[in-house]
């Protein structure tokens, strides 16, 4: 391998458009990926909405048919009223649990936070 025949001013220069130049790049890999990751929750949102709402009428009508099966052996009033209780507290309790775990780690750019880690411990190394 020859001898760089450049001065010091030019290496440094240059080190610092290729700098400059990792970081554009490294700054649009986060963009390209966080872009990603937002619509792919954007798109598991919208099946989510589907699925909830074909699911909700399908338990409004199983939650009637419990109602009804309740009114033959006590007052219909009485029946809807512990049905609605019942599921009420389950409900609120699922929400409750969901609403704990949710947090925004999950849309962190995980393979671009590595990529710069890599390339701040490159650099460290070829300044040293």
């Amino acid at each position: 391998m020859e001898p760089d025949s450049r001065s010091i001013p030019e290496l440094i220069s240059a080190l610092t458009g290729e700098l400059a130049t990792l970081v554009r790049k490294e700054s649009e890999l986060v963009r390209t990926e966080v872009a990603e990751k937002l619509s792919q929750t954007a798109r598991a949102g919208q099946l989510i909405g589907i699925g909830g709402a074909l699911l909700l009428g399908a338990f409004l009508v199983l939650l009637q048919a419990l109602v009804l099966a309740l009114g033959k052996v006590m007052d219909p009033l009485w029946a809807s009223l512990v049905v609605g209780l019942v599921v009420g507290l389950i409900g609120f309790s699922l929400v409750r649990s969901a609403v704990r775990k949710i947090t925004p780690a999950g849309l962190a750019p995980e393979r671009s936070t590595r990529q710069i880690k890599k390339d701040a411990q490159l650099v460290k190394e070829q300044v040293q």
